[in-house]
């Protein structure tokens, strides 16, 4: 598919983070799931769709945010495809109910998921983590995400986002 050479995610567990390969062990219809190796210096998706002959449209990207309020803060994951960008001051913010939203700090992000930093993925995030996947994504036949590492990428079916255990399917949580 594109100009990437896939082979079944668990067949190739090298390629994944380990609570990646965890969370697809105990997905059903793991055979769904399908690992890409890639230059990790191409990781960043511009540079990887660009190289690999990826559609934007076919890509998403995982961004870790920080939701506050009262002093508490809350990590969400947003999943958006990447020709747009997750309204994480108007519709994120409204949905994890914060006074205030921004992206997660690197470390902080990489620290809590276990995963690299422009590797981070949906799949294996902590259970207590809403997700929140614009609809976009979910009617995607097939889109590249991570796979929390650099140096390989997951091609899913878009509906496998939504069956995330904490997935919720946002209209319109892209602009």
């Amino acid at each position: 598919m594109w100009g990437l050479s896939l082979e079944p995610a668990l067949d190739r567990t090298d390629l994944l983070a380990a609570p990646v390969a965890d969370a697809i062990r105990a997905w059903k219809g793991e055979d769904a799931f399908q690992a890409a190796e890639i230059d990790p210096e191409l990781a960043d998706t511009a540079a990887f769709c660009e190289r690999y002959g990826t559609p934007l449209d076919a890509s998403a990207n995982c961004v870790i945010v920080a939701a506050k309020r009262g002093g508490e803060v809350r990590l969400a994951a947003c999943v958006v495809l990447a020709t747009t960008r997750a309204d994480v001051n108007g519709v994120v913010r409204r949905r994890l109910d914060a006074r205030k939203t921004s992206f997660a700090p690197q470390e902080q992000a990489v620290a809590e998921t276990g995963m690299e930093y422009g590797g981070i993925t949906p799949f294996g995030l902590p259970a207590e983590w809403p997700v929140l996947v614009d609809r976009a994504v979910v009617e995607t036949p097939h889109v590249v995400v991570g796979s929390g590492v650099r140096r390989s990428k997951l091609v899913v079916p878009g509906t496998a986002l939504a069956a995330l255990a904490s997935a919720e399917v946002i209209e319109s949580l892209a602009r």
